[in-house]
Formats: C-alpha cells, sequence, structure tokens
C-alpha cells in the first residue's frame, strides 16, 4: 500500500466523488493503458498528449482516484465512485505528492548529480547500501522532473534508505529535485562539459550542480570531486566532504591498479578494494560509495563486497562479448568529451589485447564550442589504438586530429553509423577489443548488436 484516500485528502483537501476514506491506494500510474488495479491515476499535461482526455481507459484499468486540474472541465459519465482530487496544476502536484510522501516515509535520502558517472554511482551507493538498509533507487535514469518523482512514489512503505539520481540540462532542475526529494547527503562526481550549450560553460555547470544543496537537509553532508577546481570554494564548508587523487582530499584513492575485468585501488582508510568496473574514474565513482557506506555505519567488509558484485545499468563501460569472442565495451548510453577521454584511456592501459578499435560518436549538446570540445577528445589518444573510426558531423574532427599525430594509424570517419560495419568485421576475434561512445541520440547499440 502507498497511502489510503483519507492520507490523500491531507494532501489535496479540494475533493469530488463518493469514497471511502479507508480505502486504500496500492500504486499510482501515468498511462492510462496499463493495467493497475486500486491505484491514482496522475494525468499528465505533455507536448502532444493531455493524460486528462484518457481518464475513463484508466478508470476501466483500476484507477480509483485521480489528479485533476481544476481549470479543466470533468467529462460527463464519470463514475460516482472514482475520487477526483482537484489541483491547480498535475505535474506539480505529481511532485508535491512525492514530496510529501518522502517526508511520510522518511528515509535516508541520498541525492547524486554530476556531468558524469551519476548511474554509475548511483548504482554503486545503492549496492553498498543494500547491504545494511532495505533500500530504494532510481530505476535506470528516472532522474528529471517526472522521472525523480516516480521513484519517490515507488518506493516501498519500509524503505529505509532512497537513493537518488538528479539530472538536469539548465539551471534550476537540481534545485527543483533537491527540494522535493530532500537529501540528508548529496553527491557531486565531477563537472564536465553536459548541456554546456545551456548553460554556458564549466562554470555554469558547476553551478547548477551546487543547486543541490538547496534542499539538502541542514545537517547533511555533501560528499564532491575534490580534484575539481570549479569546487573549491566549497572546500572550507564544514559540511563537504572531498573525495579524489589529490592529498588535499578527506577520502584519497591510490595505488589504482587496472586488471582485465575490474579495477583494486588503495583506499586512506587504510583498506584496499576492488571494483567490478574498469579505470580511475569508476575509482573515484567507487569512492564515494566508500564514503557514504562508512557514514551509514556499514563495516568494510561489507563495502568491499559490494564493490566486487556490482548491479549496473546497462550500457555504461559494459563489457560484452560478441562474434569470435571479440571483447565489445558498450559505453553507448551517453557522453560527454570528458567522460570519452576517461573511457579511451582505461582501454588503453588494458592489456591482453592485440587490436584496440575506437568507436566514437557525436557528442551533443555542447553549442558553439562543439568542435573545439571535440578536438580535445585527440589529445588522450595514443599508439596503443589499432584504428579509430568516428561517427556524426562534429567528431570528424577527432580523426583529423588523431591522423596528424599518428599517420600510420587507421582512421576513417562516417556519417552513416551502419558504414563502420565493414571495418569493424576484420577485426572479430578473440584478441581483438572494440570500444563504442558517443551521446544517446547516436544510439551506437545498433551497431553493436550487429556483432554479438
Amino acid at each position: 500500500m502507498l497511502f489510503t484516500v483519507n492520507w490523500l485528502r491531507t494532501v489535496f483537501p479540494d475533493v469530488r466523488g463518493k469514497s471511502d476514506d479507508d480505502k486504500k491506494i496500492y500504486r499510482f500510474f501515468t498511462d492510462s493503458r496499463i493495467k493497475s488495479e486500486d491505484s491514482l491515476f496522475i494525468p499528465i499535461v505533455g507536448e502532444s498528449l493531455d493524460g486528462h482526455e484518457f481518464i475513463k481507459q484508466a478508470y476501466e484499468n483500476g484507477a480509483i482516484a485521480t489528479l485533476w486540474d481544476k481549470n479543466k472541465a470533468l467529462p460527463n459519465g464519470l463514475p460516482d465512485d472514482l475520487i477526483v482530487f482537484l489541483v491547480d496544476d498535475t505535474t506539480k502536484a505529481l511532485q508535491h505528492l512525492a514530496s510529501t510522501y518522502r517526508d511520510e516515509i522518511n528515509p535516508i535520502v541520498i541525492g547524486v548529480t554530476g556531468s558524469n558517472g551519476k548511474t554509475t554511482t548511483k548504482d554503486i551507493v545503492a549496492s553498498i547500501v543494500k547491504e545494511k538498509y532495505e533500500t530504494h533507487f532510481t530505476d535506470g535514469n528516472f532522474n528529471n522532473e517526472y522521472g525523480l518523482p516516480f521513484t519517490i512514489l515507488s518506493m516501498s512503505r519500509d524503505t529505509e534508505v532512497l537513493v537518488l539520481e538528479m539530472g538536469m540540462s539548465s539551471f534550476g532542475e537540481i534545485e527543483l529535485l533537491s527540494n522535493i526529494a530532500k537529501p540528508d547527503y548529496g553527491v557531486i562526481t565531477n563537472i564536465g562539459e553536459s548541456h554546456i550549450e545551456y548553460l554556458g560553460s564549466r562554470e555554469g555547470i558547476a553551478k547548477a550542480k551546487l543547486e543541490i544543496l538547496s534542499g539538502l537537509n541542514k545537517n547533511g553532508k555533501l560528499i564532491i570531486d575534490g580534484d575539481e577546481e570549479l569546487l573549491s570554494h566549497v572546500h572550507a564548508q564544514n559540511n563537504v566532504i572531498k573525495v579524489g587523487f589529490g592529498t588535499n582530499n578527506d577520502f584519497i584513492a591510490s595505488d589504482i591498479e587496472l586488471k582485465r575485468n575490474d579495477t583494486s585501488f588503495k583506499g586512506s582508510d587504510g583498506n584496499d578494494y576492488t571494483v567490478s568496473l574498469l579505470g580511475s574514474h569508476n575509482v573515484k565513482n567507487a569512492s564515494y560509495g566508500v564514503v557514504l557506506g562508512k557514514l551509514l555505519g556499514i563495516n568494510t567488509k561489507k563495502i568491499q563486497d559490494a564493490l566486487q558484485t556490482l548491479s549496473l545499468t546497462g550500457m555504461r563501460f559494459e563489457l560484452l562479448s560478441g562474434v569470435n569472442e571479440v571483447s565489445i565495451i558498450n559505453d553507448a548510453y551517453n557522453a560527454s568529451p570528458t567522460s570519452m577521454m576517461a573511457a579511451i584511456d582505461v582501454v588503453q592501459q588494458m592489456g591482453g589485447f592485440k587490436d584496440k578499435v575506437v568507436v566514437l560518436g557525436d557528442v551533443y549538446e555542447l553549442g558553439e564550442q562543439s568542435k573545439t570540445l571535440h578536438e580535445t577528445v585527440a589529445e588522450v589518444v595514443n599508439d596503443s589504438i589499432t584504428c579509430l573510426f568516428t561517427i556524426g558531423e562534429d567528431s570528424c574532427v577527432i580523426s583529423e586530429v588523431v591522423q596528424k599525430k599518428f599517420p600510420n594509424m587507421k582512421v576513417k570517419h562516417f556519417h552513416v553509423k551502419e558504414d563502420v560495419l565493414p571495418e569493424l568485421q576484420q577485426y572479430l576475434s578473440r584478441d581483438t577489443l572494440i570500444l563504442f561512445k558517443a551521446s544517446r541520440g547516436m544510439k551506437l547499440e545498433s551497431i553493436i548488436e550487429e556483432l554479438k
């Protein structure tokens, strides 16, 4: 059970329809086509569809109550036993309901934001916290003004810790999410270039990420990338915990060793850790989890075990086996220049392969700086890479720079992603590693499917 009709009345007192105040509501839904018995229907007004138009279908599929925009007329013929809660705006009502339900359950709330690595960090944190607490966390990347309330409203009443991913593309969005969630702990994984088209600069991105402080509990802790200069102005705050590789950090990760399937490191707490992910960037993501685990009283052995048995959201540095046992790294969920450089760096460090093939697509939402930022990716490419293929429009500058640096390297650019397949067919062997990295809109997973 989520709540009773009577409890909903305390949140939305303007009610129409006959009701049994003790009637239990077990779930909520926004898609009227879904069968959902004893549910609250929340009609969202989108760009092309208005959920209010489908109220009768929602009732037929199990809705016993609905939120309703009071400026819209109720349709004729609504059943008398459908309880209607009148509100000014259904999206804002959804957010208010989620925030009120969060207060009702009152779990420890952890909010995770950052330009890169927030989904991976969320998964790591949830894996660690589950070792001790009844934990609910963001599914996939449900991290926006709709997804975060959905996550809150889908937690069970016995939830002890709620781990929420917070995404954004413009100013004010993290502030909104933070005020809905009211985190006890906030994490800023890093400051990259994602959405720089809308935020103007990395300084703007840092300012937007720090909006997580807006709803942070007054006694809450903010855990940040202590190596990021753009966050240095909050270092002196007594609620800030700095995590990173530099000696100025409160938790320092060192002695990093990259293996074929995992990465080990030493923490400044004196313990050794191994995370079932590749790369120093994932060591930092794991370190956020270690720090949170310690803050929540989870013993070191359980933290170590959780890091080695992670369950992660797909397409985030996911190591797959393809045709002829070729090794494929599917990191195609999303990209920024920073995360692209980190992925290439990991591939270059990995041993045991005769050929290393890198397939890069465009990074979106970089605005006027797009070609310049794409060009920075080329800086990390070294001659351990056998061949580099780029796909799209602005990624062509990566190929151009790398070809000048390494005239003997095989480098090609393609405007149509399917055209890269014949080139990849030549490298399908167990001695080859292929990396795929691009923005979500490139949908490089369609190429990966052809190689599996």
